[in-house]
């Protein structure tokens, strides 16, 4: 039996600019991340030895690039800690698809065994780990939907006007790497600012004024089935990509609404229904679970 079952959220990119390219070869990135309450599912059972064992149904993923073993084996590195650990992954996120699937597992990774090792990690510290790792990692770590900017690592929590989602799953996977890299890629958006919004509310009206993401032309010239999911998505609302990723999405008033037209979406297209959320459900899992031992 696990000692432990935490959530790994999805994520979208609301507003995604990118503002230029910096001298180390990485870019300065503006984002709205949004998280939602649909993800993979992790689960933790303590080893008597030291063993640290990753089970991954389904995905033929080396272990030594496995996002979730190498979370937790930085952690306990950096922490000279000794004792194993038997995570099991349930994963329903797509790679590649630009909602933080891998990521996500990996922070939950860090928050999970921080806790079951005791190894005492501040959030602070944990992000740093998880920075180190890939640069979505910390929003996930931290656990709440954020405004990012830098390389996407510099976090503000955000409140973001409550909506239902529906994503789709275009059949293709994209490689952020080679995205970056593409001399077609627009690199300079010009930067907006948080400062004149109230209490950092995202309301629908601000979101729709700035919504865009600088990675779509390029993607959709790329894949043309990203552009047909989006053109197709786009009768029923603002359709756009997420993250650098396949997925596309728009949002709905209501779960019903969502629902209704997903049903309707064309054959071999899949993908879910979700509402976003401020908090990170796996940081509600952890102080439900802390608060019960």
């Amino acid at each position: 039996m696990p000692n432990l079952q935490l959530s790994a959220p999805a994520k979208l990119n609301l507003i995604l600019r990118i503002l230029g390219k910096r001298e180390d070869g990485y870019h300065e990135l503006q984002t709205v991340f949004q998280l939602l309450d649909f993800g993979d599912t992790l689960s933790f059972a303590l080893r008597d030895d030291d063993r640290i064992l990753v089970e991954c149904p389904g995905l033929s993923v080396p272990m030594e690039e496995n996002l979730i073993y190498r979370a937790a084996t930085l952690l306990r590195k950096s922490t000279s800690g000794r004792q194993g650990v038997h995570i099991k992954l349930d994963k329903v996120l797509p790679m590649g698809g630009g909602i933080g699937g891998g990521s996500s597992d990996a922070a939950t990774a860090l928050l999970g065994l921080n806790h079951l090792w005791r190894c005492g990690l501040s959030q602070d510290q944990l992000a740093e780990l998880g920075r180190q790792l890939g640069a979505d990692i910390p929003v996930f770590v931290r656990g709440h939907s954020a405004w990012a900017e830098g390389v996407g690592e510099k976090l503000t929590p955000v409140c973001i006007d409550p909506q239902w989602y529906l994503v789709l799953f275009p059949p293709c996977h994209i490689s952020t790497a080679a995205l970056f890299s593409d001399p077609r890629l627009t690199r300079d958006s010009a930067a907006i600012t948080l400062a004149a919004l109230r209490d950092r509310r995202l309301d629908k009206h601000w979101l729709g004024e700035h919504a865009g993401n600088d990675f779509q032309p390029l993607v959709e010239s790329l894949y043309p089935e990203v552009r047909q999911a989006r053109e197709w998505l786009a009768q029923f609302g603002l359709a756009q990509l997420t993250g650098t990723g396949a997925c596309v999405f728009a949002g709905f008033a209501s779960e019903a609404a969502a629902r209704e037209v997903f049903a309707q979406r064309p054959a071999g297209l899949d993908g879910f229904v979700a509402a976003g959320v401020d908090e990170s459900p796996a940081h509600r899992q952890l102080a439900k679970f802390a608060a019960s031992v």
